[in-house]
């Protein structure tokens, strides 16, 4: 009788908690929409999607697509102060359900094959930023690397990250508490930002995670979560406490689009601190023989490598404290002055002042003799073509992303003398 009764009140516990959850969700869904998500209507996705003459779909779906990846470009914030040197911790979530293949081959080897492409389009995008790696399994989280401008080192982590086995559970508040240590450290001025991959639907914390979460709030380290399986309530939490943002991904193509949407510089956080930064640009020594290199040394890179590597005259050196560096851009260790090259800042630039966008035009509203692209020189298929307003030349949709998203600035613009701007 008595196993009984505590099996009754084990059950009656669960029910009021699962209770108090939904109405919790259901309150949340109350402010925000003002009905609950069960009281709404069908989504009739499928009437998006129209017959041609011929009796294809084709041409809705092209139109589908194109309107997402002109989304990217509109979804960027304009007018407003952003974060520009940026210190991220990317978590990666490495417990068991990892091996699920929902995601081929598995979400653990799709998620470090992105994580690939990811790195090195930050740093393509971010070249003054640094990042970092952990890993959460086991109810832990462990560091695959430290925060670092060297992109080939947090490369060569992913792939030793393939041979990790996963097991256990997820531990969200120990990897937030390994971020909160380090990124709490940084300037003021920087912006501080954590990225969560996470698969599992439940987490297993020491203590409570809603003082975590404050405490994360209070040094302004903007939290953001890519859910791989579907929406959980505490890291929606998360990222509303924190200003971050929650994605649940669709598909494959999906999760990359997603990732590399945080690729972009975040808008400052309000309360950020702006100040003047002191930087150097250090003076490369390539030569290591004849009367003026450099005594050969360690660089302060690679201090606690026991295997050679970093030693020799050839390096990066401090302009103040002469310390050598392998790597730019990098915080010199010993007088703290920020060390960086002079086209890092120029790859920077263009966040500050990005190109304009172009304006949509139909083809049957440009001259007769316009039939091909000014970029690619393809002829034009689409029936919605891209116009620079500087110089009024013709684009497809493809050359017109890719100079908004990789060249950052209009190919029409750079052929033209000034004068006919």
């Amino acid at each position: 009788m008595l196993g009984v009764v505590c099996i009754n009140v084990t059950r009656n516990l669960l029910f009021v908690l699962c209770l108090q959850y939904c109405s919790k969700m259901a309150d949340d869904d109350d402010l925000e929409t003002g009905a609950y998500k069960w009281e709404g209507e069908y989504e009739k996705t499928w009437e998006a999607l129209r017959e041609d003459e011929s009796g294809s779909i084709q041409t809705s779906i092209d139109d589908i697509v194109q309107g997402a990846k002109r989304r990217r470009l509109l979804e960027r914030p304009t007018n407003v102060r952003l974060g520009m040197m940026r210190h991220l911790y990317v978590v990666i979530d490495m417990s068991n359900v990892m091996n699920d293949q929902d995601l081929r081959p598995t979400r653990q080897l799709c998620t470090l094959k992105l994580m690939e492409q990811f790195i090195e389009e930050y740093f393509d995008q971010n070249p003054i930023s640094q990042i970092g790696l952990i890993v959460a399994s086991n109810k832990r989280a462990k560091k695959l690397t430290d925060l670092s401008g060297n992109f080939r080192r947090h490369i060569a982590a992913i792939l030793e990250a393939r041979e990790i086995v996963c097991t256990g559970d997820a531990s969200l508040q120990n990897s937030l508490v390994l971020c909160l240590k380090s990124l709490r450290h940084m300037p003021a001025h920087t912006s501080r930002e954590v990225l969560i991959i996470l698969g599992s639907l439940t987490t297993c914390d020491p203590g409570d995670i809603n003082a975590t979460i404050q405490q994360l709030k209070a040094s302004n380290i903007r939290c953001s979560v890519i859910g791989l399986a579907a929406e959980v309530y505490i890291c929606s939490k998360l990222c509303k406490e924190t200003g971050g943002k929650y994605e649940v991904i669709i598909d494959e193509s999906h999760y990359r689009d997603i990732l590399l949407h945080f690729v972009n510089p975040p808008p400052a956080m309000p309360n950020s601190e702006s100040s003047l930064i002191r930087m150097g640009f250090p003076y490369h020594e390539l030569s290591s023989s004849g009367s003026s290199a450099e005594m050969p040394s360690v660089c302060m890179c690679h201090l606690d490598n026991t295997c050679g590597q970093g030693f020799g005259s050839k390096g990066y050196f401090c302009p103040q404290c002469k310390s050598k560096y392998c790597e730019l851009p990098v915080e010199c260790k010993a007088c703290g002055l920020t060390l960086v090259l002079a086209p890092h800042l120029a790859r920077s630039y263009h966040h500050l002042f990005p190109l304009e966008l172009s304006k949509e035009v139909k083809i049957s509203e440009c001259l007769p003799d316009i039939t091909h692209c000014y970029s690619c020189l393809s002829k034009f298929r689409d029936e919605t073509l891209y116009r620079c307003e500087q110089c009024f030349s013709i684009f497809c949709m493809d050359c017109d992303l890719f100079s908004h998203e990789t060249l950052h600035s209009c190919p029409g613009c750079a052929n033209k003398p000034p004068d006919m701007h």
